[in-house]
């Protein structure tokens, strides 16, 4: 035999392999048949059908990321279906007003208080879904969720965040997850999707509390990257020239020209936004209304160009003059 559990009662006993040529049909059905009956003998592992928001999050991003710059429209619908479905089911309203982010849901319910992970890596997924819809509801839904992640898991003393929330059950100590492996860590997600929201806002508190998280550990993050890779990313996003693109104008051609020339290459030092802006001054033409309440602070004042779609290039939201054309986008743009 090839085979020997921990116990050694199995020696002797066989896994089977399908080695050699493939056999008739008929043959193979006739030893499938057998072995599924030698396995009715034995208890049927568990089906573990819970689906948990973490998990769903890296997958809102992926597909959201993909989509956008693939233009494939299933791979972004697959990623509103999953959006909608976890701000649905899995955010809950609070007996003390607003919404709870729970982890688990599994036959038709949820349970189960959301960890850090949870709300990081859904922010990162949301701020990622605006970016590739420009559909406003996701970037509101990752307001409220921006408050809920730093009200509950923020670490006031030494910075950073807990894994666990200030009202989770009590353990024996309140730990932080550092390490980006298998997957990223929830204070490292954090930090990068509070950047980038940052960025988006102009609001330097996001800043400062992503901050906390780098200066925990931006000394050992470099001695060891393959094991800090997300968080590497937040600190490249922050010492290294970020820009932010604001590109208004009537959803068209003209306007989708500009988003490509932004996406036609990674670009993880950026962000970008993009809607109907405000009236052109210099276009009394302009079928655009005035926009001044959009929720998106990197839009507001930002206005089309003699009545075409324009790209705003910003520094920390100190922004170039708007360009129409995809060359003069690109030639602004450069190697970042």
């Amino acid at each position: 035999g090839n085979f020997a559990g921990e116990s050694g009662r199995e020696v002797g006993l066989n896994v089977l392999r399908a080695d050699g040529p493939e056999p008739p049909a008929e043959k193979r059905e006739r030893i499938r048949s057998l072995l599924l009956d030698a396995r009715e003998h034995r208890p049927r592992p568990e089906l573990d059908d819970k689906r948990l928001t973490s998990w769903n999050a890296l997958a809102i991003a992926a597909f959201a990321d993909a989509g956008a710059v693939l233009e494939e429209p299933r791979y972004l619908d697959a990623a509103r279906a999953s959006a909608e479905f976890v701000l649905r089911e899995l955010w809950v309203p609070r007996a003390d007003a607003g919404r709870r982010l729970l982890r688990t849901y599994s036959h038709g319910r949820a349970s189960l208080d959301g960890y850090l992970e949870d709300h990081a890596f859904l922010l990162e997924a949301l701020l990622a879904l605006y970016e590739a819809t420009f559909e406003e509801r996701w970037f509101t839904a990752a307001l409220a969720l921006e408050e809920e992640l730093i009200e509950r898991f923020r670490d006031p003393e030494r910075g950073g965040f807990f894994s666990t929330a200030n009202d989770h059950e009590a353990l024996i100590a309140r730990r932080k997850d550092l390490e980006d492996s298998p997957i990223p860590a929830g204070g490292s997600s954090a930090a990068l999707g509070l950047l980038r929201l940052a960025a988006l806002t102009g609001e330097h508190d996001y800043e400062r509390h992503a901050l906390g998280v780098l200066r925990l550990l931006h000394e050992i993050a470099p001695r060891h990257p393959a094991a800090f890779g997300h968080l590497l990313q937040a600190i490249d996003f922050y010492v290294s020239p970020s820009r932010e693109v604001a590109i208004v104008g009537p959803d068209g051609d003209q306007r989708q020209e500009l988003e490509r020339v932004v996406r036609q290459r990674p670009r993880p030092r950026m962000v970008l936004a993009a809607g109907p802006g405000e009236a052109d001054p210099g276009n009394a033409a302009t079928d655009l209304a005035p926009d001044p309440h959009t929720v998106v602070p990197l839009l507001a004042g930002r206005a089309s160009v003699d009545g075409r779609p324009a790209a705003y290039v910003c520094e920390r939201f100190a922004c170039r003059l708007p360009v129409t054309e995809p060359t003069e986008l690109q030639a602004l743009l450069g190697p970042l």
